[in-house]
């Protein structure tokens, strides 16, 4: 069965739109909103359902926008379960400024968690939990959740048999890479180049060298499994066994948001349905290429994911 099941502590209901110039002082006047629903597991599990697999969502919402957050998720044919969130779920404005094509992404904060709060999201994402189901613990946390609430729900998957694969940034990041413990490792740990440079200090300055940086972690036991994003040149997925490269042929690229997301998504897919690291990562950057070609907040569209495969080739990496 391909269900993968999603954690978004930290969703957002994503509002784009245009504006003919973004300068500051006079009033900007927008075209017509666009509202979807977002944060990093959110847009994993639409992805998930764009390229024909099946997927629920287990969201962290609250408040009316909250509310309207679920229904445009149902609208997309994706199932959420909702852990309560006290107050209102946050809200991004993106606006690109028409006469350049930049973007301006602004970002409000969610609700303030407490230790209360979390272990009771803990505990419910345990009980979601079984034995072979791929997991995947995606984007920001929210301000007061502790940087271990990854490191605790990848002990959960380990003790239920789950495979998550955590997909996050900042001090949770840090924690699992950083100070990896015994039964606390996700299966899968995502990182940018940038956060892998400042993680061990060096430069990885082509994909070997990427590669050795990626099974430096894994023999650590940060993962299983570690993928660094290298941006346009594709990403280096690294296990104990091997390592490879992909890299996505030239698109014309319309918006950069939700290619990570569109990535991770295919990533859980393949897994999901039993493909190997290799075919894994090239239907990933199939579905990162795509995305870029989409605007704002949109994803992978499954045409154009499958149209984009069969350049997508995944070469083995000897380490540097």
């Amino acid at each position: 069965m391909d269900l993968v099941l999603t954690i978004t502590v930290n969703p957002a209901l994503d509002i784009s739109a245009t504006a003919p110039q973004v300068l500051p002082g006079p009033k900007l006047r927008l075209d017509q909103p666009r509202a979807e629903p977002g944060g990093g597991g959110v847009n994993v599990s639409r992805a998930v359902r764009l390229l024909g697999g099946q997927t629920r969502a287990l969201v962290a919402l609250g408040g009316a926008t909250g509310a309207r957050l679920q229904a445009l998720l149902a609208a997309e044919g994706v199932e959420a379960q909702v852990i309560p969130l006290p107050g209102e779920t946050r809200e991004t404005l993106n606006v690109t400024d028409a006469s350049t094509g930049a973007q301006f992404r602004f970002v409000l904060p969610g609700p303030v968690w407490d230790e209360a709060l979390e272990q009771a999201a803990l505990a419910q994402c345990r009980d979601s939990l079984g034995p072979g189901m791929i997991c995947v613990l995606s984007g920001s946390q929210p301000p007061g959740m502790s940087s271990r609430f990854a490191s605790d729900l990848a002990r959960a998957a380990g003790q239920t048999g789950a495979r998550l694969i955590v997909d996050t940034s900042g001090p949770a990041l840090e924690a699992l890479a950083r100070s990896p413990e015994a039964g606390a490792a996700p299966h899968v740990l995502r990182m940018n180049r940038a956060e892998a440079e400042e993680l061990s200090g060096t430069s990885h300055d082509s994909p070997a060298a990427t590669a050795t940086a990626a099974q430096a972690m894994v023999r650590a036991g940060v993962a299983d499994c570690v993928i660094l994003a290298r941006g346009a040149e594709g990403s280096v997925l690294a296990t104990a066994d091997g390592a490879w490269h992909a890299s996505p042929p030239p698109v014309a690229v319309v918006s950069a948001v939700g290619a990570g997301d569109s990535f991770t998504g295919a990533l859980a897919l393949a897994m999901a349905r039993g493909q190997g690291w290799p075919q894994a990562l090239e239907l990933a950057t199939a579905a990162a290429a795509a995305a870029v070609t989409t605007p704002a907040t949109a994803l992978c569209p499954l045409d154009l994911t499958e149209a984009l495969l069969p350049l997508c080739k995944a070469q083995p990496l000897s380490p540097a």
